[in-house]
């Protein structure tokens, strides 16, 4: 395991946390490469003989370490913005294989992607068709293009993370893609690649994938029918993993699914992974400031906020919480919501969690390296925490804390 106790201690991998937390501070996200490789190494295992793609999805966690890892590995990356296009190539990713997805992509994002050699650009209507081959045509170039197509499926996780339904923003209308795909054949710009869809996120049953993949495969015999070859079939992400309770189903079988719906078919299979990747890999290491009791509550308050991991605040998202040094059983526990020092009342990391707290102790909030880091803030004016990456009984600063003079570095008092 990438986190386990070793004499009442815990680790990262050959590491104890409270050896990263003297040498580097807290708050501070820990990772372990060890389980980004093995979760990588899961999923390539399960396509082994087949043309297939794994695009990293980079918005589940950006940091530079962490790409040029997976880089290194043979992973392609499915991007959102410029900036994490920027982030790729310093990582050493490889443009060919790299996805740009997104609803608002910029004129300035598209030129730069067609610059950098994007392996295909992933619209999300008709009017970013338009887009892309305006651009394309100012550039003299052919933009790769694929449509996401919205499957009207119920992903049946958390409504913020469900992108497949037909009220959602994200992807084109069913219904309208073979239409679409006419019109951008018939244009000297656009050089189709494939077609793709993503239902949504933290998916922990296999039905509603295996549904929108065998509706994507459908509807990509019929554009093909009409002499538009498409290259690849990119069956989205959103592969779920345990943060507590949740019994999700082994990657293998989300893999089996798609396998399924292509058949026999030579086509090329893209699976975007993110969080089935590094969520299980981080952890927000962060020390206890007080012990608060309360006439209705009881409080655990921690040097790690809402600014450092919102999914609580935003999703009511559930991460187990243990103490870096395991209690001893004649210890008292008492039941806490561990929450933060943000002014706001959503701060909190966890609520009715068992602890043996004490002040200076240190935490481990498991389960955070997607969708940690990269959604963190300076809300309040605080330092965003510091990354470490661990590499067997190595510790690598991969982000230093910021200091209290970057808050204010960029901004200007009027003469």
């Amino acid at each position: 395991m990438a986190f386990a106790y070793r004499n009442g201690a815990l680790c990262a991998e050959d590491i104890a946390l409270e050896d990263i937390a003297a040498r580097f501070g807290t708050p501070c996200y820990v990772y372990s490469a060890r389980a980004i490789e093995a979760a990588y190494g899961e999923l390539r295992d399960a396509l082994q003989g087949r043309d297939a793609l794994l695009c990293y999805s980079v918005k589940a966690n950006s940091n530079l370490a962490v790409l040029a890892l997976l880089a290194k590995r043979g992973a392609g990356f499915d991007i959102v913005s410029a900036g994490e296009l920027e982030r790729v190539v310093a990582a050493g990713g490889n443009m060919a294989k790299t996805l740009f997805s997104g609803v608002g992509k910029t004129q300035s994002e598209i030129e730069l992607a067609l610059r950098r050699g994007i392996g295909c650009l992933n619209l999300e209507s008709e009017a970013e068709l338009e887009r892309v081959a305006h651009v394309a045509r100012r550039l003299g170039r052919r933009a790769p293009v694929a449509f996401r197509v919205n499957p009207d499926v119920d992903a049946r996780t958390h409504p913020y993370i469900s992108t497949g339904l037909r009220e959602s923003k994200f992807g084109v209308a069913h219904a309208e893609a073979e239409r679409l795909y006419a019109r951008a054949a018939g244009m000297r710009e656009i050089a189709i690649a494939g077609i793709g869809c993503h239902i949504g996120s933290q998916l922990t049953e296999v039905a509603p994938f295996a549904e929108a993949a065998e509706r994507l495969v459908e509807l990509a015999e019929r554009i093909e029918a009409h002499g538009v070859p498409l290259g690849h079939v990119d069956f989205g992400g959103g592969i779920g993993i345990r943060y507590g309770d949740e019994t999700p189903a082994p990657v293998a079988d989300f893999v089996a699914a798609a396998l399924r719906a292509l058949g026999g078919r030579k086509k090329k299979l893209i699976l975007d992974p993110g969080r089935a990747l590094v969520g299980n890999a981080g952890v927000l290491l962060t020390r206890i400031e007080h012990v608060k009791a309360g006439p209705a509550r009881n409080f655990v308050v921690v040097d790690a906020g809402m600014n450092d991991l919102l999914r609580p605040a935003l999703y009511g998202a559930w991460h187990d919480v243990r103490p870096v040094r395991e209690a001893q059983h004649n210890e008292k526990s008492e039941v806490y919501d561990v929450v933060g020092p943000v002014c706001e009342s959503a701060d909190f990391l966890a609520r009715d969690r068992r602890l043996a707290a004490r002040e200076g102790e240190l935490l481990a909030v498991m389960s955070a390296g997607a969708y940690g880091m990269v959604m963190s803030s300076n809300y309040n004016s605080r330092p965003r925490a510091a990354e470490v990456l661990v590499q067997g009984g190595e510790a690598h600063l991969v982000r230093r804390r910021e200091t209290l003079a970057e808050l204010f570095a960029a901004e200007r008092i009027p003469e």
